[in-house]
């Protein structure tokens, strides 16, 4: 798991929240995983309204270890995806030592507060996105990592960071169209982490080929107590014409219990003389056992120069690791 979702995972207040477990099958292989299925429902107005009722997504993830290599593979399958079951991660890391690490491969971007991993997650939507996606998805390519105990940083040159079919993978090619992201992160204050990153794609996406695409993201974590976080993030994506923009979050996260807690969180989108929305967000989540979950979320979105006004969203999920 990269940066991004360790990071993700150790913020969020969500009993159900945490890394997905592994099971080890000796000393040298592991196997997690999880199952999330949902009932959702969207009510536009105006507009008419639809539901659906399928799983959300399934992974497996295999981790091998001979130090000082580590080998990540996991399957993916998505309802709607281009393909019925996806190679999502395939890469390997190697600890060159002195806090850096090097991975070559295909991986997650390091971009975005709010994880990949749907159990790292603390609600079900995310909190923008709609029009802009300025969050990339996984990409193939190597970079190098640091860390200690007070500050991160890494760096990496990819196949592309926009530009593949879909947002599972890159389009396979530096020669087209090269990408390049980094990020740097300070934990040297207790209880606060700041993190801010950029990604760099020189010739753009499937929709604006000839331009290139920079987004600069940052956000910030800080605990309030044992039992609460707050959370606010800010990006923006310049693509060129009809694909600029931005993004904004403001979350807090809440452990009542050892089992129950809930995410409170408002967010907003504006396309650059286009569509945005202020989306309003509760996320209670019940944890059974360390292995399952129920969540459940309602969101109410505002819309400008949009063709619904307002809309409602309500859904709930269950989520199953091992």
């Amino acid at each position: 798991m990269n940066l991004r979702s360790q990071l993700a995972a150790s913020l969020a207040l969500a009993a159900s929240a945490t890394a997905f477990g592994d099971i080890k099958i000796n000393d040298a292989l592991s196997v997690g995983g999880y199952a999330v299925g949902s009932y959702r429902t969207m009510d536009p107005a105006p507009g008419p309204a639809t539901d659906r009722m399928d799983l959300d997504a399934a992974k497996t993830l295999f981790t091998t270890s001979f130090k000082p290599v580590t080998g990540v593979v996991s399957l993916y399958y998505q309802p709607g995806a281009p393909s019925d079951v996806t190679i999502l991660d395939a890469y390997a890391t190697v600890d060159v030592g002195g806090g850096s690490t090097v991975t070559v491969g295909k991986f997650l971007s390091y971009l975005g507060y709010e994880a990949f991993d749907i159990p790292n997650m603390s609600q079900i939507s995310y909190a923008n996105g709609d029009f802009l996606g300025p969050i990339p998805g996984y990409h193939s390519g190597v970079k190098w990592d640091y860390a200690d105990k007070d500050v991160g940083f890494g760096l990496g040159l990819l196949d592309s960071v926009y530009s593949g079919p879909n947002y599972l993978k890159g389009d396979g090619e530096l020669k087209r169209n090269a990408g390049f992201e980094g990020y740097f992160t300070y934990k040297g204050t207790p209880d606060l982490t700041l993190w801010a990153g950029f990604a760099y794609d020189t010739e753009g996406n499937v929709l604006h080929k000839n331009d290139a695409i920079l987004t600069l993201d940052f956000w910030l974590s800080y605990a309030l107590s044992k039992e609460g976080t707050l959370a606010l993030e800010y990006a923006h994506k310049d693509g060129g014409a009809g694909d600029e923009g931005y993004n904004w979050l403001v979350f807090y996260g809440h452990k009542f219990s050892a089992k129950t807690s809930a995410a409170f969180r408002v967010s907003g989108e504006k396309m650059k003389n286009g569509a945005g929305f202020t989306k309003y967000t509760v996320s209670p989540t019940w944890a059974v056992n360390d292995a399952f979950a129920v969540r459940a979320e309602l969101s109410a979105y505002d819309y400008s120069k949009h063709s619904a006004d307002r809309a409602l969203f309500f859904g709930v999920q269950t989520l199953l690791k091992f």
